[in-house]
């Protein structure tokens, strides 16, 4: 578990790929950040390559793992806010205006989020701009540390979460 308190949550629903998790995991460590992970996973949470990304940090990690996006949208505060970044989306990751409790979702490495939760989620659809139209997406754990620095940026991140 992380020390001191969270200031922002991400949530991989259903991830795939182990490095990618456990890239994001030591990022979490790293920032204070409490990861969610929502089942079915692509892979075991012994996965040799998820330990591996992660390194020795998982120890440090604040996590939780759910059973589906059901029990996680029932599990947390319902007055949480959720913005789901997704290609698509209308509002570009840097005009958004994050708050400290904030959850950062994203999906699957191949088919992303459902396309229903996206146009649920409204102005807190977020996408990140990418410039050449044949390029079909970036990495998870490229786009998870790019929007949750622009969050920490926002909230004033010091480096002393």
């Amino acid at each position: 578990m992380s020390q001191g308190g969270c200031q922002l949550n991400i949530v991989l629903v259903e991830p795939e790929i182990p490095p990618n998790t456990g890239n994001v995991a030591r990022l979490c460590a790293a920032t204070n950040t409490k990861l969610h992970l929502i089942e079915p996973l692509g892979f075991e949470l012994t996965d040799k390559q998820l330990k591996r990304a992660g390194m020795d940090y998982w120890e440090h990690v604040d996590w939780c793992k759910w059973p589906s996006w059901i029990d996680f949208s029932e599990g947390i505060n319902p007055s949480s806010r959720l913005w789901l970044i997704e290609s698509g989306g209308g509002v570009r990751h840097s005009d958004a205006k994050f708050a400290k409790g904030d959850y950062l979702v994203f999906g699957r490495e191949t088919l992303g989020l459902p396309e229903r939760l996206c146009f649920d989620a409204g102005k807190r659809w977020l996408r990140i701009p990418m410039f050449n139209a044949d390029a079909r997406s970036l990495n998870l754990s490229n786009c998870v540390s790019l929007v949750l620095y622009e969050a920490l940026r926002q909230l004033d991140f010091d480096g002393e979460l």
